[in-house]
């Protein structure tokens, strides 16, 4: 028999009442109901209440302990006084009357409480991770992020994919975020490169002839956190499959979340196909290339209505080359002023340098630049609004970019504010036809604006005969509830295609060949079609949990300055190891610190 425990802390029924058992855990909390003494019981299954009354050997022996300490407890089961049982535990129909007890671990006074709602500061539930994972709603998410990835490999063995592991250790891509690099001791001043993703490997691996690859690969990407990405180190459900086109690989992914989100949460969720959105078509609706389709809101065209208005401010934009988006926001009529300019003022927040509205009433039409409109003007755009009493048309006029980013926002804020977004749903969709290339904001040159590996949609007689920004690329992400889950792409697999490609991007065959050498000549000797997607694991636990920042489904995440705050890292080395890696740290200056020397 086991020396610590007969059963768990969440296992114990009115069916054992009588047995003798040893339970053993943490001390969850503590009352005092006139001498006897109760003391919940926590382990990693569940809650047991134990009862110690002052005639038991170990009563004098409390005074030793404090919350959070480990004990091992013997005693009897037996059944709760009629009134005490408790429903909201498994275990709430009885509890262990204890005849003896052991402290297997101390705890010293702990810096903030485990049984409570305590709103420690997040500096401090970092250094203390340990403890913070004790609490019940972050153990139960740690929990399903490994159910979740334990079915993900179920699921993915059964539809006939097989499981490969890729090096962590690799090469420095010119590509996406910035590495975090590893010097070689063997090699004085070269570098390896933890993985972004496992991109190449699992192409190279189609090349081998596998087929069809899975793998749940840790990426490392020395890029800024927020609410929906971890700084450092992130999981994904890396996929990859010969001989497919879009269709066969959306339907393996439709198929991989369907069976996800029906066995862990109780939420609707998208069934059958996910709808697809092509990017210009998001951007144009949604401003945004990530939307929350829960939001029934979306921008409205409406640049011809205004071509040659007496409202000058916008048809002087639209004389221009800019356009007019409209946002319905329904049933805001009776709405204060306050909401009215608070939604003008967010929008300047966001870069517009102004917004226009229009509200219907039963009195007729309300707003500032009524005035400047005719009625067939205003006719089209309730017609274009699909208006009704009680309705307002929010409008946004500049260069079509600051358009798009301004309305996503405002969509995104209005959904919140007039509450039309649903929690008890999942809505799903894939946003397709990516550009294959952009101008770079600060160059002004022509470069990749997704996955350099992907294919063009009509190859190379679209690199060589189309304008490089109307080239679009079998490239697609998958969204759910405005947050993508992930990128993919049918890749490119011919080396010819892959240099022009990559020319038009500004790399010359010598850059391809160096940095990507080990992918373009495994082309060069026979490579199947094939395609791939990467669904993030860390975000799709965070969806599932329903957890609004994604530190709350990983057991040790950093910081937002990516710092390890239970670890100490990053932190300093010693001379000793960089002189192994024939390394000399040079710190940057501090301001002023010539102006100071020279004084």
């Amino acid at each position: 028999m086991n020396y610590y425990r007969t059963n768990t802390c969440g296992e114990l029924r009115k069916s054992d009442v009588g047995k003798e058992v040893i339970l053993s855990g943490w001390v969850h909390s503590v009352r005092d109901h006139g001498g006897v003494i109760f003391i919940d019981l926590r382990d990693n299954y569940g809650l047991t209440q134990i009862v110690i009354n002052p005639e038991s050997a170990c009563y004098q022996a409390l005074d030793n302990w404090r919350v959070e300490t480990v004990i091992r407890f013997t005693g009897k089961v037996v059944a709760r006084a009629e009134g005490t049982v408790n429903p909201k535990l498994t275990t709430g129909e009885i509890e262990v009357a204890a005849e003896n007890m052991e402290i297997l671990g101390e705890a010293e006074v702990i810096p903030f409480q485990v049984a409570k709602d305590d709103q420690a500061p997040e500096a401090m539930r970092l250094k203390y991770r340990f403890l913070d994972l004790r609490k019940e709603r972050l153990h139960k998410n740690i929990i399903l992020r490994s159910q979740v990835i334990a079915e993900m490999r179920k699921y993915m063995t059964s539809i006939g994919f097989n499981e490969f592991q890729t090096p962590i250790l690799t090469a420095s891509s010119p590509e996406g975020a910035r590495d975090y690099l590893v010097p070689s001791r063997l090699h004085p001043g070269q570098f390896y490169a933890l993985p972004q993703a496992p991109q190449q490997f699992k192409q190279l691996l189609m090349v081998a002839g596998f087929d069809r690859y899975f793998q749940i690969a840790p990426c490392f990407r020395d890029e800024d956190a927020r609410a929906d990405r971890s700084p450092g180190e992130f999981y994904q459900l890396d996929i990859e499959m010969s001989f497919i086109e879009q269709d066969e690989l959306f339907t393996v992914i439709e198929g991989l979340f369907h069976h996800i989100f029906g066995k862990f949460s109780t939420k609707k969720f998208t069934e059958g196909a996910f709808p697809r959105i092509p990017y210009l078509e998001a951007m144009r609706r949604f401003g945004s290339d990530k939307p929350d389709l829960r939001n029934p809101l979306e921008m409205i065209d409406v640049t011809e209505n205004f071509r040659g208005c007496d409202f000058k401010a916008f048809a002087s934009t639209v004389d221009n080359g800019g356009v007019v988006r409209a946002i319905k926001a329904p049933q805001v009529a009776t709405k204060p002023r306050k909401f009215f300019d608070d939604m003008i003022a967010f929008a300047q927040e966001n870069g517009a340098k102004g917004m226009a509205y229009i509200i219907w009433t039963a009195e007729g039409e309300k707003s500032p630049i009524v005035k400047f409109l005719n009625p067939e003007i205003l006719a089209s755009l309730k017609a274009a609004g699909d208006i009704q009493e009680g309705d307002a048309l929010f409008f946004l006029a500049d260069n079509e970019k600051l358009v798009q980013k301004v309305g996503g926002a405002v969509i995104t804020q209005l959904g919140k504010v007039l509450e039309l977004i649903n929690n008890d749903e999942f809505k799903f969709c894939w946003i397709v036809d990516f550009p294959m290339f952009e101008l770079d904001e600060e160059t002004n040159q022509v470069c990749f604006s997704h996955n350099p590996f992907s294919m063009p949609q009509g190859g190379m007689d679209a690199l060589l005969n189309k304008d490089p920004l109307e080239i679009l690329a079998y490239q697609y992400d998958i969204v759910c509830n405005g947050i993508e889950l992930s990128s993919g792409a049918i890749r490119n697999h011919m080396p010819s295609v892959m240099y022009k490609a990559f020319e038009i991007a500004g790399y010359d065959r010598s850059v391809v060949d160096d940095k990507f050498g080990g992918m373009i000549n495994a082309f060069k000797l026979g490579a199947p079609p094939h395609g791939g997607i990467a669904p993030g694991v860390d975000r799709t636990v965070m969806l599932l949990a329903d957890e609004p920042n994604i530190r709350e489904v990983i057991a040790f995440p950093f910081n937002q300055q990516a710092q390890d705050l239970m670890m100490n890292a990053p932190a300093p080395v010693s001379l000793k190891q960089l002189r192994e890696l024939h390394l000399q740290v040079v710190m940057p200056k501090k301001p002023n610190q010539n102006e100071n020397s020279e004084k």
